[in-house]
C-alpha cells in the first residue's frame, strides 16, 4: 500500500482510511468540498501575502493561473495579459 504521508505511522494512517471509508457519500462530498474550500482560502491568502498591494481582480487571474496554468488563464480572461511577471507562478 501506498504511503499517503511521510510523517504518519502506519496504523495512524490505516485508522484515517477507515474512517475515510465509513463516511456516508454526502460526508464524503463534504470533506472534498471543505478541503478543496481550505486550500483555495491559503493559496489566496499566499498570493496576497505576495502581492500585498494587488486588487482582488490581479489575485484572482494570479490564483487561476496557479490552478489552471498560465496560457489557460490568459486565453480565459485576456484581462491577464497585463501581468508580465505571471510565468513565475506556475
Amino acid at each position: 500500500m501506498a504511503v499517503l504521508s511521510s510523517d504518519t505511522t502506519a496504523d495512524v494512517e490505516q485508522r484515517q482510511i477507515d474512517a475515510w471509508r465509513r463516511l456516508s457519500p454526502m460526508e464524503r462530498l463534504r470533506l472534498v468540498s471543505d478541503t478543496t474550500r481550505a486550500v483555495t482560502e491559503l493559496s489566496l491568502a499566499g498570493v496576497r501575502h505576495r502581492y500585498p498591494h494587488a486588487s482582488e481582480r490581479e489575485c484572482f487571474l494570479r490564483l487561476a493561473a496557479i490552478r489552471i496554468g498560465v496560457d489557460a488563464t490568459r486565453q480565459i480572461y485576456p484581462d491577464a495579459a497585463h501581468l508580465s511577471d505571471l510565468r513565475g507562478v506556475s
